[in-house]
């Protein structure tokens, strides 16, 4: 194995160590996105560690298209978790990857952002139709079907497909005028 995938495997190695030990370690609150209206359309999303990304929407509905839309964004979110996970899986299971390539696409009706509705009068759905998720992989002398099934529990692990597919409760709290945020 290499550096890379032997630190990755020992690593995961040691979580799941710990874990066994004392499950109530593995839960713990994910850092928290911030987000902060910039004029328009255009808006800052920011991680406490300073990275920050700003996105816009395309020009066709009001925005300046010059930066990723909020959609984009969530999209490559999805591809790089699938891809992370799958990339641990393989470490774990001691398969060094030449290629992991992960695509995500989606279909959308703009008319529910719009708050539009359908011939019916019922309101557009704003979110994605649906997903489409490409993985190209190689690894050299590993079958097809080994991969395939690597592919399978990397994106059973991926907590952004899993939240996608089983709709954790979201508890939505609003701060309004002169009251303080918690």
């Amino acid at each position: 194995m290499n550096t890379a995938t032997d630190a990755i495997a020992q690593a995961m190695q040691r979580a799941v160590d710990v874990f066994t030990r004392r499950p109530q370690q593995g839960l713990h609150d994910d850092a928290t996105a911030y987000a902060s209206w910039q004029g328009g359309t255009r808006v800052a999303a920011s991680h406490e560690n300073g990275t920050r990304i700003d996105t816009d929407m395309p020009r066709e509905l009001g925005g300046s298209g010059d930066r990723v839309s909020p959609g984009w964004l969530f999209r490559a979110g999805i591809a790089a978790c699938g891809a992370t996970a799958i990339a641990m899986v393989a470490a774990s299971q001691g398969i060094e990857l030449e290629q992991l390539d992960v695509h995500v696409g989606s279909r959308s009706d703009a008319r529910g952002l719009l708050g539009m509705r359908d011939g019916a009068g019922d309101p557009v759905p704003p979110g994605a139709i649906g997903f489409t998720i490409n993985v190209r992989i190689r690894a050299s002398a590993v079958d097809d079907a080994r991969l395939r099934a690597l592919v399978d529990e990397g994106l059973r692990r991926s907590p952004m497909q899993d939240a996608m597919l089983r709709h954790p409760p979201l508890d939505v709290q609003v701060q309004v005028g002169a009251e303080q945020a918690a």
